[in-house]
């Protein structure tokens, strides 16, 4: 590896370990909860699995307003504009306060519609709307934090929102339990016990963010002059976010709809695929930690003119993928049933979640590409693609697939998962071809940001 892009490397892996580490502690707010709640049965551990798709429905807007904030700031920071960095930092941070208070009170209004279109079973019914209920009061303070994240790697420092959730998912994990059983002082609160636990430690994270941004301690400063909305700035944030946005809410929504087809098969089906699918999750670390790093090197190269270091940052992150994704997928393939096993005691859910792992495994090496290549499209500002790339994986291939093989064929479970294969292979090899064509590279001009 020639010194030019040994460099580069260096950079790509320091700012995707934190990353990957960060993305790893945010699933462990859900799997915290999955684990202890195994202790009370399929019905508790399957709350928090319901809950996840509709949550993510709502977050994701969020998150994707996020990511244009790193795709400015990085673009800024390439071209070494101090003032453009801080400019976009108030005007991304004021835009997802508003987002964050609206998105909370129409989760709060529309829990229970939500749940009969699901068509979550009576026996969960309950449990899942009280888990809900709480989650979706602490909605803006975990945006508060997707704003602190998305800003600081923009500048490339990954390393301290990586350090901040560590610490408040140290403090999730020791009083889940507690809230959950009722230990010492605590009422056993069970389901929404871990709710409130998660969003306890999700209020603590925005109040350690908060203050850096406002003091400037990291490169980046909230300032009060360019906290006034500005139309130019917004339908340039709009252009680069909401499709991202747009596209991974109807992407969630999708995930919603595939939900309800999972909740006619039961409360064993329903615990397979939730702890299947965040067992998955896990693994799929290091592509979410690559993706959101490719886009920080891809907006910096691109803010600095220098193409060639763009394409050269995007193999070195599909390289690596492959190698991380390819240990992970055969251990899942091999030994799913024991990492099942880990959060719940139930023959049914483990057998449920071993044959989930042997159908979906290697389609999720195809995945991980699919999430690098988003990060190429993202630090370009080409977000259009992403948008109808995640739009079709959920709503072109696996909600369709996965309507005929459960309600026509009847294939049960195995339905579901044959639906994950397929649209996880066929939406990384158009998003492939797609990559080829160059036209992330030239969507946004870096003199005009």
């Amino acid at each position: 590896m020639i010194p030019r892009t040994q460099g580069l490397y260096r950079r790509l892996i320091t700012l995707a370990l934190p990353i990957m580490g960060a993305n790893l502690l945010q699933t462990l707010y859900n799997l915290a909860d999955t684990y202890f709640l195994g202790f009370l049965g399929r019905e508790a551990v399957s709350a928090p699995a319901v809950a996840f798709t509709i949550i993510l429905f709502l977050v994701v807007f969020g998150m994707g307003f996020s990511m244009a904030a790193t795709t400015l700031i990085s673009q800024a920071k390439g071209k070494e504009d101090q003032e453009g960095i801080d400019f976009y930092a108030s005007q991304i941070f004021v835009l997802m306060l508003a987002l964050s208070v609206v998105m909370a009170a129409a989760g709060l209004v529309f829990t229970r519609p939500l749940l009969r279109l699901m068509q979550v079973p009576a026996d969960v019914f309950p449990l899942v709307e009280a888990y809900l209920r709480i989650i979706f009061l602490g909605i803006p303070f975990m945006f508060v934090f997707f704003i602190y994240r998305g800003i600081l790697q923009g500048v490339g420092n990954s390393i301290t929102p990586f350090r901040i959730q560590l610490v408040t998912v140290i403090f999730n994990v020791a009083i889940d339990p507690l809230l959950i059983f009722g230990i010492g002082p605590f009422p056993a609160m069970g389901v929404e016990g871990a709710a409130l636990a998660t969003v306890i430690a999700r209020i603590t994270a925005s109040a350690m963010s908060v203050p850096s941004l406002i003091s400037g301690r990291y490169g980046v400063r909230i300032r009060r002059e360019f906290l006034r909305p500005r139309r130019d700035a917004m339908r340039l944030i709009s252009r680069i976010g909401f499709p991202t946005a747009f596209g991974q809410g109807v992407s969630a929504l999708g995930f919603v709809v595939l939900q309800g087809v999972v909740n006619i098969l039961g409360a064993a089906v329903i615990a397979a695929f939730g702890i299947g699918n965040r067992i998955i999750g896990i693994f799929m670390m290091p592509a979410m930690g690559l993706s959101q790093a490719t886009a920080v090197i891809v907006g910096q190269s691109l803010g600095a003119k220098n193409l060639k270091e763009a394409k050269r940052g995007v193999s070195l992150s599909i390289s690596t993928v492959l190698v991380f994704i390819g240990a992970g997928m055969t251990l899942t393939f091999f030994y799913g049933q024991h990492l099942v096993r880990f959060f719940i005691d139930d023959p049914e859910v483990i057998a449920l979640g071993a044959e989930m792992f042997r159908i979906v495994s290697v389609s999720v090496v195809f995945y991980s590409l699919f999430m690098v290549i988003n990060g190429a499209f993202q630090g370009g500002g080409d977000t259009k693609p992403i948008m109808v790339m995640n739009i079709l994986r959920l709503w072109g291939f696996r909600v369709p697939f996965a309507y005929v093989a459960v309600l026509i064929l009847e294939a049960g479970a195995s339905g579901i998962w044959w639906s994950m294969f397929f649209s996880n292979l066929l939406v990384a090899l158009g998003y492939i071809i797609l990559y080829r064509t160059g036209r992330w590279s030239v969507q946004l001009d870096p003199d005009t940001i």
